[in-house]
């Protein structure tokens, strides 16, 4: 989640936000937070249409927290309003793993039947095509049938 959204989410400025992950920057490995670089940046203010450089907005690359990061922010932002939201974040988050773990389980089920169906399905396509293909017999041996005219 980018720092601005997680300012609103707190009711506090990104800049405070951003200056108590500074404070606490031991908190805050690159994995729990970090910089956007300047093209990623670049793509997110086109995105959202954010003013341009020079005409006020932003100063400095947006931080990123990863779930790990929102977490820590729990630790250094104390006020109600920051823990009451780092609660719906989190419960978010966890909402969010079971679904993505509900997907791969169901797309792991799937492929358990394609495979399991597509091999009884072979079966039923190769007695069909052998239903399908007479055995050739020799036409001396099959008797004519119908008119015969004289010879």
């Amino acid at each position: 989640m980018l720092d601005s959204d997680l300012a609103a989410l707190y009711e506090v400025e990104t800049k405070a936000l951003n200056r108590a992950v500074k404070r606490n920057a031991g908190r805050f490995p690159p994995d729990f937070a970090f910089r956007l670089t300047a093209q990623e940046a670049e793509s997110l203010r086109c995105q959202f249409g954010t003013s341009k450089e020079g005409r006020g907005g932003r100063r400095y690359l947006p931080l990123v927290f990863t779930e790990q990061g929102v977490a820590m922010l729990s630790g250094v932002l104390t006020s109600e309003r920051a823990v009451r939201a780092n609660v719906a974040i989190m419960r978010a988050f966890v909402r969010l793993r079971r679904m993505v773990e509900s997907q791969r389980g169901l797309a792991r089920k799937l492929r358990e039947l394609e495979r399991k169906y597509d091999a009884q399905f072979r079966v039923v396509f190769d007695a069909i095509r052998e239903l399908m293909t007479s055995p050739e017999e020799p036409e001396a041996s099959r008797p004519v049938i119908g008119f015969k005219p004289d010879s």
